[in-house]
């Protein structure tokens, strides 16, 4: 289906648009490279390596004002936004976080993902 007001292909999937699909993965995949980058420029030993890191974050973080930019042209901001920064909140706990910085997440803080999880959920229906 073509969008004669955007000018873009829509593609559905079951009622989903692959485009909506899309933003939100590419806003939390950035959203999370953002945040492990400010991660990696707190622990850089350089100033060198603080800019570096502070680039690549702050080039990431442009990419998710876009991306969001993009999806209120398809929802509204009250879904938008909970559901990119839900994301957000998962993508940098479990990936960057536990995975790339082996933090240690305690059973609290596994307990309020779920509950993330739970809230994104709820407004999405």
């Amino acid at each position: 289906m073509f969008n004669r007001l955007t000018g873009i292909s829509l593609h559905t999937l079951d009622g989903v648009s692959l485009t909506i699909l899309g933003l939100v993965v590419i806003n939390t995949a950035f959203n999370v490279l953002s945040n492990a980058s400010f991660r990696m420029s707190a622990m850089s030993p350089t100033w060198r390596g603080i800019l570096l890191w502070q680039v690549v974050g702050n080039l990431a973080g442009l990419i998710t004002v876009i991306t969001l930019t993009l999806l209120l042209r398809r929802m509204p901001l009250s879904v938008a936004f909970s559901l990119t920064i839900g994301l957000t909140v998962l993508g940098v706990q479990l990936v960057a976080a536990y995975w790339l910085f082996h933090e240690p997440i305690s059973g609290q803080q596994w307990l309020g993902t779920l509950a993330i999880v739970a809230g994104i959920w709820l407004i999405q229906r």
